[in-house]
């Protein structure tokens, strides 16, 4: 446990969080930021590296809407990069960046992971639908979380929370050097940062901001609710999936409609091949192979391998898969893929217990440590 810092907000969470983020550049403590700033097209909120401080009136940290998990994002910055960054991330895109690392696609050494807590996001259209009408879409939608809603339906300012995210176990971002805590506090009052690790602590000493051992008082019995209420829907998503797929025939059905854009491998963070065999010559099928398929079979349905696509990736990325749901999000024909991931990941996983994300070294059954 570190220690908690609490902010006052007086209504303007962002301007809160700004200032202690300039202090960060100011200070030297990091010589760049990457946050979720507001960008000036449809009220979008995008990534934004950021280095003079002035800049971070635009930012939206807790905005409910991720357009692209940034962990590849994140890894790019760091890789042969020694200057000292802070990322201010959800918990997919920590889990994901750390899988990265532990793959050499990214390093940790100089980042500063400054965590937000996570009470979902919206589809992109959703979100986008919902800013053109409402000003201040954030503490909206962080005031209606907190007082309950989102809970049974999943619907929060009439538009519903993409399915990942309710079935997701993992509100709090974690392992992380900073915390932004929002869950079980007013944030129209204050916003709480958590010092976490030796890298967060040193910042908050060089900030020399006041600090105490206790952090919001209905923070983890909110913490636990919400878990339990996902934890719940994910089970419930999880079963009524399998049943449909527990046959090739049924997998077939759930992915008839795809199309071999491969949308999904690349809005996937943690799929992390250079060249994928799917765009090679190995799948280039010429027309008179394709020909022989459809005399042998009396027909074939086109384009060919979009079942081979989805288990081969399975196979490779079950262990990786950190439920983020990007790859419904990309997926123009609304193929289910986070369910088929998560349904397959979550056995995977077990059988290894492995939980991706969750340290900067991979666990051995037998209890010791690989890197």
């Amino acid at each position: 446990m570190g220690q908690y810092t609490a902010i006052q907000t007086e209504g303007h969470i962002n301007q809160a969080i700004a200032d202690v983020l300039g202090k960060l550049l100011d200070k030297g403590v990091v010589s760049a930021v990457l946050v979720p700033c507001q960008q000036p097209h449809r009220k979008a909120v995008m990534q934004t590296l950021v280095r003079d401080p002035e800049a971070l009136a635009h930012i939206d940290p807790f905005a409910p809407v991720v357009p692209t998990n940034s962990a590849r994002l994140v890894a790019t910055l760091t890789h042969h990069n020694d200057a000292p960054v802070a990322a201010v991330v959800r918990s997919c895109e920590v889990r994901a960046f750390l899988e990265l690392v532990k793959l050499h696609q990214g390093c940790a050494d100089n980042l500063l992971i400054i965590g937000i807590d996570c009470y979902g996001r919206y589809e992109n259209k959703d979100y986008f639908a919902l800013a053109a009408h409402q000003e201040d879409l954030t503490t909206r939608f962080l005031m209606s979380m907190a007082s309950g809603a989102g809970g049974s339906d999943g619907v929060v300012l009439g538009a519903p929370l993409a399915n990942a995210c309710r079935m997701c176990e993992y509100p709090v971002a974690e392992p992380v050097d900073i915390r932004l805590c929002a869950i079980g506090t007013d944030v129209t009052q204050q916003v709480w940062f958590e010092w976490v690790s030796e890298k967060g602590l040193r910042a908050m000493e060089t900030l020399a901001l006041p600090s105490q051992e206790q952090g919001p008082q209905a923070r983890e019995s909110a913490i636990a609710k919400l878990r339990k209420e996902r934890m719940a829907h994910r089970d419930a998503e999880l079963a009524a999936f399998r049943s449909k797929t527990d046959t090739m025939t049924g997998l077939a059905d759930v992915v008839a409609a795809c199309i071999n854009c491969y949308n999904c491998r690349v809005a996937c963070p943690a799929c992390y091949c250079k060249e994928c065999v799917f765009v090679t010559d190995t799948f280039r099928h010429d027309g008179e192979q394709v020909m022989r398929w459809a005399f042998h079979r009396g027909h074939l349905k086109m384009p060919t391998d979009t079942v081979f696509f989805h288990v081969t990736r399975m196979l490779h990325m079950s262990t990786l898969c950190v439920g983020c749901g990007q790859c419904s999000s990309a997926c123009p024909n609304d193929i289910p893929v986070m369910e088929l991931f998560r349904s397959v990941a979550e056995r995977t996983q077990a059988r290894f217990a492995y939980v991706p994300g969750s340290l900067l070294t991979r666990k051995t059954a037998a209890g010791g440590v690989s890197r």
